[in-house]
């Protein structure tokens, strides 16, 4: 069955618009509700949230709606999409309730939910969710109305969580280092956690006014990362996006490193201390660098589909621990159950620190493939899958390539586009390649 509401990463959109209004997100907190009161008597959730204007909006109709089906609420303020996660765990909580839309602008806002271990939930439950959207609401009488109460000490709790995974031997002391939380969801604690391991900290996008979450900082517009490293000379930053829980990383040269490299660098740290690492989990457009240099160090890698929930899958199925994507996006399932931007930054800062040497040494080795990408846009009815022309072309540049480079084709699931993504050592060779592919498919 097709989700009707429900996509990759919950429920997102624009901000008053369907399905972002008050009175549908009360509905949906309300279905919710019945599908937890099928199986538990008395649930509890958990909602936390970014700082976007509308969360005020959308966490009181998810309140009402919660509270009309007999679930009690317990709210934790702005807080990281993985801190949400942590303590919906933590609580012992029925569910986990996130208010955010990530990396977008200020003007959309999504909910998406964690099961009471922390992790994203089924497409069965989002189903069964949207079966209960379309039955009539049964309100609860007085009596069994669910209750709401404020957790105060969230963002201490979490700060001592993102605290734990770093070793205890180590410190951040002799360190300066910038962080961006994007104005969002982090703003109150990514400066803290660094601060209290010992590092000089100069916060940047730690001023969220409720209209410039993402705007021009954070993760997805890093430069305000590198010329905030520069102009303080600083030994490293890291920035986050709205809900924290994808980063980017600079050192003190000003380098922009992106998931890809990080990921390799968490890797490398498990390595170099003798720790048992049969496998890692990248997606289809991970840097065919980073598995080139992952399986001269006898470790496998397998490639899911774009997406964390996709990589949490193919985790789960080889039971190995670390994954994640070039936009940051990355899981160590050892230290948490989700994708969590400050987690994955300590496990980096922890390589540096324990090796002493700079991020670029640690990846000498990973001399990060060239890629390019066309996105050729479609006409209407086109079939762009029965293209032979495509196909032939296709079989040619993955011929010339070799064992050098690869060829992707993908469908956006947002927009009518095809991706074309050919990687290669040489440049020159990756967009002549992509090209003539690319013209097959707008001829």
């Amino acid at each position: 069955m097709t989700r009707k509401y429900f996509g990759t990463d919950g429920i997102r959109g624009t901000v008053g618009q369907a399905p972002i209004t008050p009175d549908f997100v009360l509905r949906l907190a309300h279905a919710v509700g019945r599908v937890l009161k099928q199986t538990e008597a008395h649930p509890t959730v958990l909602i936390g949230k970014d700082t976007r204007i509308s969360g005020y909006m959308l966490e009181s109709a998810l309140e009402s709606g919660f509270n009309s089906a007999g679930v009690n609420v317990v709210l934790l303020g702005p807080l990281p999409t993985p801190g949400v996660a942590y303590l919906t765990r933590a609580q012992r909580a029925s569910l986990g309730v996130v208010i955010s839309a990530s990396h977008n602008p200020f003007a959309d806002n999504g909910i998406k939910f964690f099961s009471a271990q922390g992790n994203k939930l089924s497409d069965a439950w989002e189903l069964a969710v949207e079966a209960a959207l379309d039955e009539a609401p049964v309100w609860a009488d007085s009596a069994n109305l669910g209750k709401t109460k404020r957790l105060d000490d969230a963002a201490g709790r979490y700060i001592e969580f993102c605290k734990s995974t770093f070793s205890n031997d180590l410190t951040l002391k002799g360190l300066k280092i910038v962080v961006d939380a994007a104005h969002g969801a982090a703003y109150h604690i990514a400066p803290k956690v660094f601060h209290e391991l010992g590092a000089e900290v100069i916060a940047i996008g730690c001023s969220p006014d409720g209209l410039n979450i993402n705007h021009e900082v954070g993760a997805t517009h890093p430069e305000a990362l590198v010329q905030a490293v520069k102009a303080n000379h600083a030994d490293f930053g890291v920035a986050l996006d709205g809900d924290a829980d994808r980063l980017q990383m600079v050192d003190a040269q000003g380098r922009l490193y992106n998931g890809d490299e990080l990921l390799y660098l968490m890797a490398d740290d498990r390595l170099a201390n003798d720790e048992v690492l049969p496998g890692v989990v990248g997606t289809l457009m991970t840097n065919m660098a980073v598995e080139v240099a992952l399986k001269k160090r006898g470790v496998q890698f397998v490639r899911a589909k774009v997406g964390d929930r996709y990589v949490l899958e193919e985790l789960a199925k080889h039971q190995w621990i670390l994954g994640g994507e070039g936009s940051g996006h990355l899981l160590a399932l050892d230290k948490h159950t989700t994708g969590d931007g400050l987690v994955s930054a300590l496990q980096i800062l922890q390589t540096c620190v324990r090796s002493g040497r700079a991020m670029a040494d640690l990846l000498k080795d990973v001399t990060l493939f060239p890629q390019t990408l066309i996105n050729v846009r479609l006409r209407p009815g086109q079939d762009w899958q029965s293209n032979a022309r495509m196909k032939e072309e296709v079989q040619k540049a993955e011929a010339e390539l070799g064992d050098t480079g690869r060829v992707l084709i993908r469908a956006s699931g947002t927009e009518p586009l095809v991706r074309v993504m050919v990687e290669a050592r040489d440049e020159a060779q990756a967009h002549a390649c992509a090209k003539r592919i690319a013209d097959t498919l707008s001829a």
